[in-house]
């Protein structure tokens, strides 16, 4: 029987939870999972039924890295042919909220994934990193620029030239990660906080991830113009005059995502 590297459970209250299942190698990113992966958020953005999604590998690791063993052979028109982009590309544009669960090693292209996400619960056990220059490589799908993002120069620059491991409390105080639990409560942590967010208009939230991931990266004035925008257009949906109506009625709304 063929191996499932990646498992799906959908919630009935339109959470779905992905599951990267390659135990015995701590669930290291091949190209086939890779390319499994980017199928399956790709099918979940396009599904109206799936309001969050939460990804793990599980309670003892998230994912240790790429798979060594593609890198003993690849040559530079190889890896240039895989355009492996288009894997993390699947991710990045995703209009759902991604919520990581990370237990244990989160390391090189497992760190990088997990940075894909837009809130990140780790277990205490977390440990994130980028050691692809202890193999004299480096960090290839964002592990550079989104840490420098995330965490400023001097602290992304340490981890990136010294391939160190940080725990998930340092990780916290630099702000690379969202909250920590405990290990056992990690999993549970992250769906709880994707029905919350399932239980909210879906236009507001596609609204506040694109304009948040995109006001990064312009200048300040355009960015308060772009959410101003954003701000304006939401008052022309059913799910805005639904919200502030539950809210007066002391009631729950109900969003049609409309």
């Amino acid at each position: 029987m063929e191996e499932q590297i990646i498992l799906i459970e959908q919630q009935v209250n339109g959470v779905c939870v992905i599951r990267l299942n390659r135990p015995k190698v701590r669930n290291a990113l091949n190209t086939e999972l890779r390319q499994k992966l980017a199928d399956i958020f790709i099918q979940l953005n396009d599904d109206p039924q799936i309001k969050a999604i939460v990804l793990t590998g599980g309670d003892k690791v998230f994912a240790a890295g790429a798979d060594i063993n593609d890198f003993l052979t690849a040559k530079t028109v190889d890896v240039y042919l895989r355009h492996s982009e288009r894997y993390w590309d699947a991710i990045t544009n995703c209009r759902k909220p991604i919520i990581a669960a990370v237990n244990g090693y989160a390391l090189g292209g497992g760190c990088e994934l997990a940075m894909h996400a837009d809130i990140i619960v780790a277990g205490k056990s977390a440990k994130f990193g980028q050691p692809e220059i202890k193999i004299g490589l480096m960090p290839g799908a964002g592990g550079t620029q989104r840490l420098f993002r995330v965490i400023g120069k001097h602290k992304a620059m340490k981890l990136i030239l010294t391939g160190d491991m940080i725990s998930a409390d340092a990780a916290d105080q630099m702000g690379l990660v969202s909250e920590v639990v405990e290990d056992e409560a990690t999993i549970n942590r992250a769906i709880e906080i994707a029905e919350q967010l399932a239980g909210y208009s879906p236009i507001a939230l596609t609204q506040i991830k694109e304009v948040a991931n995109l006001g990064v990266d312009m200048p300040l004035q355009a960015a308060l113009a772009l959410e101003r925008k954003a701000f304006q257009i939401l008052f022309d949906t059913e799910d805005q005059k639904e919200g502030a109506k539950a809210f007066l009625e002391k009631r729950s709304a109900e969003y049609k995502g409309q």
